[in-house]
């Protein structure tokens, strides 16, 4: 890993895991049950990172604000009688339709999915707090996003959008 802090938060987020879960087991069981709490929350860190850079990419690609700073395409949009004046039309008619186009794809996800897809990256809850709030297991939460990571970026492509 190149972020020194994101590993650190990694290995004591594995350290308290193991203390957490494991503080029974015998002593020489906890190196090797260590290592492999450290191995998933690595691989979690990456997928989850990998995700984040796909939207995160998607959504940058629509440009920054008036003032040079970064803004949420989302929150930004305003109706045709609020708009302000772009310099560029046809770029502000391209970033609603795609805009638009994605709204629909997240609507049509299964209720689930929709749930933790936007719980976890437009809200930017954890993997535990999504959990607890939708009711449902870690785990769950993992694969509910995949899923829709998964059937959002394929029906995007589908209508000719890439990343």
């Amino acid at each position: 890993m190149r972020d020194e802090e994101a590993a650190l938060d990694i290995v004591q987020d594995a350290m308290l895991k193991l203390a957490e879960k494991y503080s029974g087991r015998p002593a020489e069981e906890l190196p090797l049950l260590f290592q492999r709490i450290l191995q998933n929350a690595i691989r979690d860190w990456f997928r989850r990172s990998k995700v984040r850079s796909m939207w995160t990419t998607l959504l940058s690609a629509f440009g920054v604000g008036e003032d040079g700073e970064d803004f949420d395409p989302l929150e930004t949009l305003e109706s045709a009688d609020e708009s302000k004046h772009e310099p560029d039309p046809r770029t502000h008619l391209e970033r609603s339709q795609v805009l638009a186009l994605i709204e629909r794809e997240i609507e049509r996800l299964p209720a689930r999915q929709r749930e933790a897809f936007l719980m976890r990256y437009w809200e930017e809850m954890d993997i535990a707090e999504t959990a607890a709030a939708m009711g449902c297991s870690e785990g769950s939460v993992k694969t509910h996003c995949s899923r829709a990571t998964h059937t959002l970026a394929a029906a995007l492509r589908a209508k000719g959008i890439t990343l």
